[in-house]
């Protein structure tokens, strides 16, 4: 069989499925999830190598409308010039769903000049796939894409399906990639996204948003991974709610974020969390470059 190998992005509005679907792709954990909108804030690559093929997946932030602050318009950024230098575009909407930001997605996606598959997720959801038909033909009016896939991200035979498919449209090329990468990113990055996924899902309402972690130590002693980690807020008040009562919040997070850690690092991890107030650092465009955004 002839290798094949290409970048493959995965778009779509925000909270449409995108890390999920990522993940199981690749068969493990590297994009972090969670109910909230924007959880993804940086492009990452996802790799998935086999004998036959190398899978590059971009995973991306989901386009949304609105640049409120710096933040806001980097993950756009990062999420429109996904769709340029790939090789396929899998674009994801929700069955039965369609906003203004899908619109958005729509106006990307007709400007790409490569195979788009055009994935309807959270089929699960429907009493019957009967459902689907009206739903896939409102979208049809809008556009004909060169594949259509219904899934559910949560099934192993939907996206053994769907990489099969991908196969189909995947250029025949070398491995872009050593073949024992799974990212472009260090692990580094990956243990502060850990460490942001935690927050994302124990903290309410906006104070997610207004919150980001930096590595200030990463150091291997012995079999041990010591890690030291910053964690940003705006706010004197958001402070006193990560850290929670008598540091309640802030070891529960901890201790999730290490269990997920040394899941992903096959070691032990000493994890050692902090928080600092930086006032105004998701709309400096500045500090976001210190941080990573760029």
């Amino acid at each position: 069989m002839t290798h094949k190998a290409g970048f493959i992005a995965i778009i779509g509005r925000p909270n449409v499925g995108k890390s999920t679907l990522t993940n199981e792709l690749i068969g493990q954990k590297l994009s972090i999830t969670s109910h909230r909108p924007q959880t993804t804030r940086h492009r990452i690559h996802a790799i998935d190598t086999t004998e036959d093929y190398q899978m590059i997946f971009v995973d991306t932030p989901g386009m949304h409308i609105g640049n409120r602050k710096a933040i806001n318009a980097y993950m756009n950024r990062a999420a429109s010039s996904s769709v340029k230098d790939v090789d396929i575009i899998l674009w994801l909407v929700e069955v039965g769903k369609w906003t203004k930001e899908d619109a958005r997605v729509l106006e990307h996606v007709e400007q790409a000049e490569v195979p788009v598959i055009l994935c309807v997720n959270k089929i699960d959801k429907l009493k019957s796939n009967h459902e689907v038909l009206p739903f896939l033909e409102k979208i049809g009016e809008k556009y004909q894409p060169s594949d259509l896939f219904p899934l559910s991200a949560f099934k192993k035979n939907d996206t053994t399906a769907l990489r099969a498919l991908i196969l189909k449209y995947l250029p025949v090329q070398d491995n872009i990639f050593d073949a024992d990468f799974i990212t472009d990113r260090s692990e580094k990055f990956v243990v502060a996204e850990f460490i942001r996924e935690k927050l994302m899902r124990h903290l309410e309402d906006e104070l997610p948003y207004d919150l980001t972690v930096e590595i200030e130590q990463y150091e291997l002693d012995g079999r041990m991974q010591r890690i030291s980690a910053r964690i940003l807020v705006e706010k004197d008040s958001q402070k006193t709610i990560v850290i929670g009562n008598k540091g309640d919040m802030l070891k529960l997070i901890g201790t999730e974020a290490r269990q997920s850690i040394e899941g992903f690092l096959d070691r032990k991890v000493f994890l050692k969390l902090w928080v600092k107030v930086s006032t105004g650092w998701s709309d400096s465009k500045r500090a976001l470059a210190s941080l990573g955004y760029d």
